[in-house]
């Protein structure tokens, strides 16, 4: 829909909302109806002002695609944003005038809803003039301020103050799909009832478990809703949104994601010892060279790995391979099949680094996507298990991943592979290492992959602004101040040298969280009660909104203040949110941000394919990044899939929209395998497979 077409029917549907409303001689709903004006006349104030801002950014975000063939870049994002906010709008307002005066039209429920929009309105429309501002300052198609780190700073400061609860509470994830909303709206009530038990001396699982008696409260309040999700994405710090996000490591849920997915026959994890490895050079493969252990920050370390295949293969079962076996239970999956048919090796392989934010999950939470790739493409799949952050920040990480993948391109025939074609695939951390692991295999000498399907990668771990940042205001998945927090652990800061513990779930460690479960269920389910008895009882309560309400917080110093035109103002947060400067002089190393890799470290790498999210915060990593290997002459491929948030991988189970988006991964690592294999990588694969 033209976006001329989507102002003139909101203008029209403000005017007619306002006649009915103010038509009548005696209102039947009071103040209700006063709300509902003055409501509409603030979208008819705001439709008129962006309406020439709007046709500014159609002008020209052509220029900032990464070809004609695929539009998509942060500016059109926020377009469309605006237009999913205004055709929300403009569908409540024509329900609002033809049932007004019907005897079962719910006035104040409606207000609040049209309210709620109202408000996402205004900060949208501040979004709109931050984003005119960066299009200003910078070059054209150039997405980020790279060199102007005042602007990003004052940007940062803006995030700060500006409010964010109207985007969690009724208007949630009004982007996206239609069939994601449910979900999303399950997220954030589970994160804000995890969030209000979090830190209670309880174990994750019950934890989550008592959540589950405290989530009513948000579920029928959703601006109490919105308050809390902005409270925690604000001031709750890493140790929340690690043990939140590894619930789903917990051997119950993990074993229902199971269930739900493809099964498959070799399923289990590997410890690989740290010793030093030969490979052969690239250039020359009768000389070899040595690839070191990772050491950074403890010392040489085991590397965690996962094989997943649907069929049996030659290799997959053999005493070489299970002697690295470190599953809890061992290895029901081989050991207890031995009469199954072996198929030959694969002549393909991939490797995987799941996402995560470099701060938390593993293989198993990425098992549902794994094991269809698995059965679709036929192949095997090792999915490395690297230490996180903050206990084990870059280069740890990368190092274990580069080890993972020579380890794998020698001991190809124990994963029942030849290695003729090795593509490396990961998601959205995943994709980093995906890149950064092959920018060392280039420096190496050693043969590179033949391909990286990467989906939503992070490219620039800075909070340099760009317009598809601007977004993680309104993310739900990806807020400013969370990705902040996940890049400093990455980076290192406030680092302390300690070895990590081990991350696998055990049966005693299930046992304990089941019986404090059946203690802790009393008690959660007396607050539950209470928390609609008494409403002010709850840390999340009225009582909490009216004391911030009283006390609005003070201002950024008119320094760092962005300027609006025509005396307009966003909406600012009853609390201010802290978000800490990626400044560390690490975040700029090539290897850990690689869009700031200069040509000689990317000239070679095997042909990139990214599939990016149009909606989420790091799409202009993947357009810029792109771009930058374009005009290397560099093999790449950007598809921008629609209306889907990031992380989408993870949900392919959830509806037809993020199943699509899969496929297409999918599709892109089958082109790699497909794609005709050159003189030197196959003298390659020959020689260091050879053992098999």
């Amino acid at each position: 829909m033209d976006h001329k077409d989507v102002f003139a029917a909101l203008d029209r549907v403000c005017e007619d909302n306002i006649s009915v409303l103010c038509g009548a001689s005696e209102s039947a709903y009071g103040t209700v109806t006063h709300r509902l004006v003055t409501c509409m006349k603030q979208i008819q104030e705001h439709g008129r002002a962006l309406e020439p801002l709007v046709a500014s950014f159609t002008a020209v975000y052509h220029h900032y695609d990464f070809d004609a063939e695929t539009p998509g870049n942060g500016y059109r994002t926020l377009v469309k944003v605006l237009q999913s906010c205004l055709l929300h709008i403009i569908h409540k307002g024509r329900y609002i005038a033809s049932n007004c005066s019907g005897a079962f039209f719910r006035a104040d429920h409606n207000a609040s809803e049209m309210e709620a929009y109202c408000s996402a309105l205004c900060q949208l429309r501040a979004l709109l003039h931050l984003a005119h501002r960066l299009i200003n300052d910078n070059d054209c198609g150039q997405l980020y301020t790279l060199q102007d780190g005042d602007l990003s700073h004052r940007f940062v400061q803006e995030y700060s103050s500006m409010h964010k609860a109207c985007f969690y509470g009724r208007c949630l994830g009004f982007q996206f799909t239609p069939a994601l909303r449910p979900f999303l709206q399950t997220i954030v009530i589970s994160m804000v009832s995890y969030g209000e038990m979090f830190g209670k001396q309880q174990s994750g699982i019950s934890t989550a478990a008592l959540s589950l008696l405290t989530s009513g409260k948000y579920v029928i309040d959703p601006e109490l809703r919105g308050t809390e999700f902005e409270r925690i994405t604000q001031n709750l710090d890493l140790k929340f949104w690690k043990s939140f996000w590894n619930i789903t490591e917990s051997d119950i849920l993990s074993g229902f994601t199971r269930i739900a997915s493809n099964p498959v026959q070799v399923n289990f994890t590997l410890t690989i010892p740290p010793v030093t490895l030969h490979l052969p050079l690239a250039s020359d493969p009768t000389l070899s060279t040595t690839v070191s252990p990772p050491v950074a920050h403890w010392g040489p370390g085991p590397v965690h790995m996962r094989l997943v295949s649907y069929e049996l293969r030659d290799g997959q079962d053999s005493e070489e391979l299970l002697i690295f076996s470190r599953s809890d239970p061992a290895s029901p999956s081989v050991s207890r099949l031995p009469r199954l048919w072996k198929h030959p090796r694969s002549p393909w392989l991939i490797i995987h680094f799941h996402g995560g934010g470099f701060v938390a999950q593993t293989s198993r939470s990425h098992e549902n996507y794994l094991r269809s790739w698995s059965k679709e493409l036929s192949v095997p799949i090792l999915s490395v298990d690297y230490s996180l952050s903050p206990e084990a920040p870059f280069p740890r990480a990368l190092e274990e991943c580069f080890y993972a993948y020579c380890w794998a391109l020698n001991n190809c025939h124990l994963l029942g592979s030849t290695a003729e074609r090795v593509c490396l695939a990961g998601d959205s951390a995943g994709g980093n290492l995906c890149i950064t692991v092959s920018m060392r295999a280039l420096t190496s000498g050693i043969r590179v992959p033949n391909g990286i399907m990467a989906a939503y990668p992070a490219t620039l771990l800075t909070t340099d602004a760009s317009p598809s940042r601007l977004l993680t205001l309104i993310d739900p998945l990806l807020p400013l101040g969370v990705l902040a927090k996940c890049v400093n652990a990455y980076a290192g800061v406030h680092f302390q040298t300690v070895q990590p513990v081990d991350r696998r779930g055990s049966l005693s460690a299930l046992g304990r969280d089941t019986a404090m479960l059946l203690s802790d269920l009393t008690q959660g389910a007396s607050s539950w009660i209470q928390s609609f008895l008494d409403p002010n009882r709850s840390s999340g309560g009225s009582q909490r909104r009216t004391r911030r309400a009283s006390a609005p917080p003070s201002s950024p110093s008119s320094a760092d203040r962005i300027h609006y035109p025509d005396g307009f103002e966003p909406l600012r947060s009853e609390c201010l949110a802290f978000v800490h400067p990626t400044s560390c002089p690490v975040i700029r190393n090539p290897l850990v941000s690689p869009l700031l890799a200069p040509p000689t470290l990317l000239r070679g790498l095997p042909p990139v394919h990214i599939v990016a999210s149009a909606l989420d915060a790091l799409l202009d990593d993947s357009v810029m990044f792109a771009k930058k290997l374009r005009a290397m002459g560099q093999p790449v491929s950007l598809t921008v899939v629609e209306d889907l948030p990031h992380g989408f991988l993870s949900l392919s189970q959830i509806c037809k929209e993020t199943e699509s988006a899969a496929n297409i991964c999918v599709a892109r690592i089958r082109e790699i395998f497909q794609q005709e294999n050159t003189p030197k990588l196959q003298e390659t694969f020959q020689s260091s497979c050879s053992s098999g």
